[in-house]
């Protein structure tokens, strides 16, 4: 039996807690454009697409363009960027939701950069939200706020400004007359103009800082901002160390009464505090700071006018993106001066085969990453007078100086040299990287071993009895070397260890410092300007501390194991091998000066001469003849695709790049050559999980040759492709790259 309304009878203060029914509140549209047209923090390629939103009346002030939201898609909660505001929408009003939440209100990703970043995931074959996931830095809510209360005056600028104009007069004086074209540069920069250049630094400790700095000053006096992109920190705290010294400030807490941070200089960069990178993010997208320098992460910087975008070392394999679209600086910020109408500029010392390939108008078409470029490059008498004397000490040159100890790693003759130099300051010994590597070589000529198909490395991968390409994975049947002849290989294994042990025998009593990321203590960051001998790997040699407080130069430098660069792999070996070298000769002393650089060991003739020239244009065109004969980029455009190998040719399928397909012939003045390399067989990714490793047993990669004319077209057949694996859930990995360093 029930009893209507009975209820449990409960001890006091145990009684069922009684809830009031909610009533959810009435949310009002705005009456202005209330539909926020949002791209969401989801990083399928079927999904690049904007959602829409809808804005209520109390976020209408917050919600503007370019801020940050929380929304919800399906049953979870994302963020992302409001990128525009509408009047209607094309979904129907009953699919349709509220922005969840405005967070901070802050405009990240001002309206010029929104721009920029649809016309680089275009350009890569990308959406919108991965570049959105690399452009902008994790919010700090706090920072924030302190960002609110500092703000640059109009009269500030002004004043900076014509301080900036004063200072450009005096650098230019000290650079303009060792260079040939660099007025040009001066002129884009001063009048407003745009334009690219590819400019070739001089020899010198520090040089390609200075003129840095130059071009640095140009744009701010002539009120344009300047986003810079450097290969490594080291390279960052270089040219920062150079503007600090001609009067530049870098951002940060100048004025402690206000608690406010002001500047001239932000530095951006993957490796600093979450707080501080934030700050200096938003300090350029609020136009606080006008000039950005940092690694590859600071080619999105927010920067908006006719800007000037530097690369410095666009071989530098730091310069491309890990994470899909896997964009290349050097093309984001060729990209973004043309978007700007601003200043485009390609600094270095060893110059790029891309670089070479612009400044030549007879071939050079415009396209969304490249297009003509004027050469810079310094005097034959400025040269002289700061190159050291370069001397290349090979077998053939041992052998006329009857050097007894011909053959060992550090011939007798290095030895005085270095004995000599070390009287007066600290020597420098460059060694290859640490670890070891291994290739195929002519075991007659010692030079590496390729294919005769593409010219690609061959290499024996384990279980395999016949070498392969590694390009296209032709087996290298009855195999002979075009140079001698020789039909016989061998492996050449390449090691830095005990170098430290083996210096210590040819020079006693004399202090070392071994400066490498894979050594114990790590990378030197600077030493005294004192006798001492200096071991460093590339990339990792450490700064002369000169008295006055700049920086110091070597009295002589050694590059050891010279023959390691014939065996590298990658398509920009030879170009790899210059950048490295000339970047240890710009620290010695110049010829005046008594400094030395020795080149030990056989290397190229074509790299040899480039470096004892200081001309890196003569290994530049020699690469760009080669690379026409055999089809391979800058002559043509290529990708990489990647994954399981059945996802990978339904891409290739799809993008009609097989035979049948309307791209499957790639035409050159060599004749018609297939578009696709390959598929090769690669091993899995260092960070698989183990239990992935069944599903990536057979992955495969693919090279894939167009056009330079076709370059567009192709990264929107690749995108297609990519986005209908996705979204119609076939298994198996599946990624591309367009314009990648190496193709291995």
């Amino acid at each position: 039996m029930t009893i209507p309304d009975a209820e449990q009878p409960a001890f006091e203060g145990l009684e069922p807690r009684r809830r009031r029914k909610r009533t959810a509140a009435k949310r009002q549209r705005a009456a202005h454009l209330p539909i926020a047209r949002v791209v969401l923090d989801v990083q399928a390629t079927h999904l690049g697409q904007t959602f829409d939103y809808l804005v209520q009346d109390n976020q209408d002030a917050q919600a503007v363009p370019g801020t940050l939201v929380r929304v919800r898609f399906g049953n979870r909660r994302v963020n992302g960027i409001i990128w525009e505001r509408a009047q209607h929408s094309d979904t129907p009003d009953s699919s349709l939701r509220y922005l969840e939440r405005v967070l901070g209100g802050e405009i990240l990703v001002p309206a010029r950069l929104r721009d920029d970043i649809t016309l680089i995931a275009q350009a890569y074959g990308g959406t919108r939200a991965n570049i959105v996931r690399l452009a902008v830095p994790p919010r700090v809510a706090w920072v924030e706020k302190q960002q609110r209360h500092t703000a640059a005056s109009d009269d500030d600028t002004v004043t900076r400004q014509a301080w900036f104009a004063s200072r450009r007069d005096e650098l230019g004086t000290e650079v303009l007359q060792d260079y040939e074209n660099l007025h040009l540069l001066g002129h884009a920069l001063t009048s407003g103009g745009k334009g690219a250049f590819v400019v070739d630094a001089m020899p010198g400790a520090g040089h390609w800082a200075a003129l840095f700095a130059w071009m640095t000053v140009c744009a701010l006096a002539a009120g344009r901002g300047v986003v810079a992109v450097m290969p490594s920190m080291r390279a960052v705290d270089d040219a920062v160390r150079q503007l600090q010294s001609q009067g530049l400030r870098v951002f940060g807490p100048h004025d402690p009464q206000h608690d406010g941070y002001t500047g001239d200089i932000a530095v951006l960069g993957a490796s600093m505090a979450p707080a501080e990178r934030y700050r200096a993010y938003l300090a350029v997208a609020g136009g606080q700071v006008r000039c950005v320098i940092g690694t590859r992460a600071a080619m999105y910087a927010p920067m908006d006018g006719d800007a000037l975008f530097v690369i410095v070392d666009d071989t530098a394999y730091q310069q491309a993106d890990g994470m899909m679209p896997y964009a290349n600086a050097r093309g984001v910020l060729r990209l973004r001066a043309q978007a700007h109408a601003g200043v485009f500029v390609a600094l270095g010392n060893a110059r790029s085969p891309l670089s070479q390939w612009e400044t030549d108008g007879r071939h050079t078409g415009q396209s969304p990453v490249s297009g003509y470029s004027t050469s810079i490059q310094p005097l034959p008498v400025a040269v002289k007078n700061q190159l050291p004397w370069v001397r290349w000490l090979n077998r053939q040159e041992l052998a006329r100086l009857a050097d007894p100890s011909i053959g060992t790693r550090v011939p007798h003759t290095v030895v005085t040299v270095l004995s000599r130099a070390l009287k007066t300051g600290p020597v420098l010994l460059s060694i290859p990287q640490d670890g070891i590597a291994q290739t195929l070589s002519c075991a007659a000529c010692h030079r590496q071993a390729r294919c005769a198909r593409c010219t690609g490395p061959l290499e024996m991968a384990q279980g395999v009895s016949q070498p392969r390409c590694r390009w296209c994975a032709a087996a290298a049947v009855n195999w002979v070397c075009p140079h001698c002849h020789g039909d016989r290989m061998r492996v050449v294994r390449v090691g830095a260890a005990g170098t430290v042990q083996e210096l210590h025998g040819l020079f006693r009593n004399v202090p070392m410092v071994v400066s490498s990321p894979h050594q114990p203590q790590g990378v030197v960051t600077d030493i005294a300007n004192a006798p001492m001998l200096v071991i460093a790997t590339p990339g990792a040699e450490p700064r002369v501390r000169a008295r006055g407080g700049g920086v110091g130069q070597y009295q002589a430098v050694a590059i050891l194991d010279a023959w390691t660069s014939l065996y590298a792999p990658g398509i920009d070996a030879r170009v790899d091998a210059l950048d490295s070298w000339m970047r240890v000769v710009q620290w010695c002393a110049p010829r005046s000066a008594g400094g030395q650089a020795l080149l030990i060991g056989e290397a190229d003739p074509q790299v040899a001469q480039s470096l004892m020239t200081w001309n890196a244009r003569l290994l530049a065109v020699k690469e760009l003849e080669e690379r026409a004969q055999t089809g391979l980029p800058p002559v043509v455009t290529a990708a990489c695709v990647w994954g399981a190998r059945p996802a990978v040719r339904a891409m290739l399928q799809g993008a009609g790049l097989l035979a049948g397909g309307d791209w499957a012939l790639l035409d050159t003045a060599f004749g018609p050559m297939p578009a696709v390399l390959g598929p090769v067989p690669i091993p899995p990714p260092r960070t698989v999980d183990a239990r992935e490793l069944e599903t990536m047993a057979d992955r495969v990669k693919a090279v894939v040759r167009v056009t330079p004319s076709r370059r567009a077209e192709l990264a929107e057949r690749l995108h297609r492709e990519s986005a209908r694996h996705v979204a119609s859930r076939e298994p198996g990995e599946l990624r591309f790259q367009l314009d990648p360093k190496d193709l291995i």
